[in-house]
């Protein structure tokens, strides 16, 4: 990667030039990618912002982990039985199956996709 520099009184300014692309929307999981390399991964981070790849990197890992999410709440509610039957017949039961589920998922996810 060759960088040219700009003189600006004492300072040499890269002229870094962003290519015209499409600018994805961040969901929680991307936002949460972000804040854990800036801390922890900083030569990955430096690497994605350097060659500005940041944005599409975010948005598949929010993409993917999104999928995620729904495919092992569906797979968990199967497994435990909770169905609209039970949301039927016992709501605060079925909210409170659903939450535990949502937890479980939660965890898995961001030892397994955010912070590593």
């Amino acid at each position: 990667m060759n960088i040219s520099y700009t003189r600006k009184g004492d300072y040499l300014l890269p002229d870094l030039i962003l290519k015209d692309k499409e600018q994805y929307k961040i969901g929680k999981y991307g936002l949460l990618r972000l804040e854990y390399i800036k801390k922890h991964k900083s030569e990955l981070y430096s690497d994605l912002l350097m060659n500005d790849t940041l944005n599409e990197y975010l948005y598949e890992i929010d993409t993917i982990v999104m999928e995620k999410v729904q495919t092992l709440i569906k797979e968990l509610a199967e497994k435990e039985n909770i169905n609209e039957e039970l949301k039927q017949n016992n709501q605060i039961l079925w909210v409170s199956k659903m939450n535990n589920i949502k937890n479980t998922v939660e965890e898995i996810i961001l030892k397994e996709y955010i912070y590593v």
